[in-house]
């Protein structure tokens, strides 16, 4: 079940580590961890209620973990560029993936979980252990500073 979960999922899954990383080998580096964190989890202690909200949460974990270990600033190398044009879902707009660059975790996690990932509002509020009304609170919020990120790139 876990098994057959992670290699349908594997893309939105390395997406998700790469929005956080910015970088191939450490997305891959994520996903990896979260895995054995999962697989080491579910032989412990069986399988959860809601697998997906389930691991996503464990891979958004790991994702900040290790963005905080590896505190440096990567820069967007062309090679980087050409894959995120490669993949079906990725931020097909330059000036949104720089806004959302500038967002803060806590925004932009709720933005990619909304509206790249196509959970819904309850899924996220489980993913991330918050209330529904914070969630809500959060996209609204991120959504209004992305707005304002978008307007001010254009007027640059």
């Amino acid at each position: 079940m876990l098994q057959q979960y992670i290699l349908k999922n594997k893309e939105a899954h390395y997406k998700m580590a790469f929005s956080y990383t910015k970088s191939k080998e450490d997305a891959l580096d994520v996903v990896q961890d979260s895995i054995e964190k999962a697989l080491r989890s579910y032989k412990k202690n069986g399988a959860p209620d809601h697998l997906n909200s389930w691991f996503y949460r464990i891979l958004i974990n790991t994702a900040i973990d290790y963005t905080r270990k590896n505190k440096r600033i990567t820069l967007m190398e062309q090679e980087k560029m050409e894959f995120l044009l490669e993949a079906e879902d990725q931020y097909r707009n330059f000036d949104l993936e720089t806004a959302m660059e500038k967002l803060p975790n806590a925004y932009k996690t709720i933005i990619v979980l909304r509206f790249f990932e196509d959970l819904k509002i309850s899924d996220i509020a489980e993913v991330l252990g918050e209330n529904v009304n914070t969630v809500k609170t959060r996209l609204y919020k991120g959504l209004e500073l992305l707005k304002i990120e978008m307007k001010e790139d254009d007027n640059e």
